[in-house]
């Protein structure tokens, strides 16, 4: 009798942790999936900064030895991502690749090709801002004042980029900061569930005279375990969800850096760790300020 009333008891034990690791696991997940976007979405805006393109033209009388000179000095700035020299006849190709034949364009000028050498560059994203292109244009025009007539961008383009992403961030940020919330209440709740199971021999412990840190250490520990194991779920389910996506749909890719996907995987273990550990603490402190009648 005393055998199959313990079996029992060891099986809603494990019943009860597999069903809390679960719930935390789902909620964890969903919260991956914010956060995943907001990662993503700045791995998206960093491609998007670094798109951006500005020309350098240069003074009539500057020879195309000289500005290839120029470019070399370039490529070893902090500030560009790309710096490319552009000849007259790979202008008038591009030209004439979206204005029609590179042939008709050059019979309006009588063979001539109008388009002088210049260089193009592709900022860093740390620089691709209204301020930091302006930076670039004044630090440009100061190293090469003889030579650079004109630093030409986009200031649209530039206004456009930072500013779109800046209200999709805020808008994941505020669902992510709604969805944790949601997150602790329900991760909370789940514990309280199954701490309620095991007040009788909290209270036991504490009637035999069981200091409160003793009582708790066990528990505690099992929750940074259940934590971390929700965690992983979360993240295996979030990874499967990703690659199913990337596999079905062909325009669509999500893609992270090595230090995208650490950061993710740290935040989500940090969160569910820390949830529980923090849910943990607070019901075994119901229960140990519970009297032996009220646990009834």
């Amino acid at each position: 009798m005393s055998t199959s009333v313990e079996k029992y008891s060891k099986r809603g034990v494990r019943s009860s942790y597999i069903s809390t690791v679960i719930g935390i696991s789902l909620v964890l997940f969903m919260i991956g999936l914010v956060l995943g976007g907001v990662f993503g979405l700045d791995n998206v805006q960093k491609k998007a900064k670094e798109s951006l393109q500005g020309d350098l033209f240069f003074k009539a009388e500057l020879n195309e030895a000289d500005i290839k000179q120029i470019e070399q000095e370039l490529k070893t700035w902090n500030e560009f991502s790309d710096v490319t020299f552009v000849s007259p006849d790979r202008a008038i190709e591009e030209f004439s690749g979206t204005n029609g034949n590179k042939e008709d364009i050059l019979s309006i000028f009588e063979g001539e090709n109008p388009l002088p050498s210049t260089i193009s560059f592709k900022p860093k994203a740390d620089f691709a801002t209204k301020d930091g292109m302006e930076k670039i244009k004044t630090k440009l025009l100061s190293s090469y004042p003889e030579q650079i007539d004109e630093v030409n961008y986009d200031q649209s383009s530039v206004e456009s980029v930072n500013l779109g992403f800046k209200q999709f961030v805020f808008l994941f940020l505020a669902v992510a900061l709604l969805l944790i919330i949601v997150a602790v209440a329900m991760i909370n709740n789940t514990i309280r569930l199954a701490l309620y199971s095991k007040r009788f021999t909290i209270k036991t412990m504490q009637l035999v005279g069981a200091k409160p840190s003793y009582i708790r250490k066990p528990f505690l520990m099992q929750s940074i375990l259940q934590g971390a194991v929700s965690a992983l779920i979360g993240i295996a389910l979030l990874m499967t969800l990703f690659y199913a996506l990337n596999n079905m749909l062909n325009s669509f890719e999500i893609s992270y850096s090595l230090e995208t996907f650490l950061l993710l995987v740290v935040s989500l273990m940090g969160i569910g760790i820390i949830i529980t550990f923090i849910s943990t603490w607070f019901a075994l402190n119901k229960y140990l300020r519970m009297k032996l009648d009220d646990l009834y």
